[in-house]
């Protein structure tokens, strides 16, 4: 005998396992994004001699806020802070990519909505990167913006190339 009751939560069962894998590729992309940026940034800081300075720097500016800008220079790499920061990173990543792949799955069913998307898309890592520039121009003026710029639409980039990858059989409406 078949139990309505069963057959319901087999249903929903479906609907939380795809709403589950959304975000898990969600977090994947973001994985990947907070992976480019910081092996960017290694590299950037390695090429100066000062392996990890940009994850302690930023780390210093948000946990330790005493710091002046010009003490910034000659901070000395901490661990800790390298650490600290690298959680907040892929977190805040994380999120990110989350957002986004929700975003595309309802624009999978929503072709008119795609293109949309991928305009908010532009115009939020467009003005997240203004907003950097305008509010963090101290610790910018030391990380040297073009790094910071090259870095972040190269993760923008990966995640998207992963995103698109997921999404490929999409289609966009203008």
């Amino acid at each position: 005998m078949l139990d309505e009751n069963r057959v319901h939560t087999f249903g929903t069962n479906i609907e939380n396992d795809k709403a589950g894998s959304v975000y898990i590729e969600g977090i994947i992309a973001g994985v990947i994004g907070a992976a480019i940026l910081a092996g960017w940034f290694l590299i950037i800081d390695t090429l100066y001699g000062r392996p990890l300075y940009t994850p302690s720097v930023l780390g210093s500016v948000i946990f330790r806020s005493n710091h002046a800008p010009s003490e910034l220079k000659d901070l000395a790499v901490s661990i800790e802070m390298t650490l600290m920061y690298t959680w907040i990173h892929v977190l805040v990543f994380g999120t990110l990519g989350g957002l986004a792949s929700r975003m595309l799955w309802y624009a999978e069913s929503h072709a008119n909505l795609g293109f949309a998307i991928l305009l908010l898309f532009v115009i939020f890592t467009f003005g997240f990167l203004a907003m950097a520039f305008l509010l963090a121009e101290p610790v910018l003026g030391l990380l040297a913006w073009p790094a910071v710029l090259i870095g972040n639409l190269l993760a923008a980039a990966g995640m998207a190339s992963y995103l698109f990858y997921r999404h490929r059989n999409m289609t966009i409406l203008p």
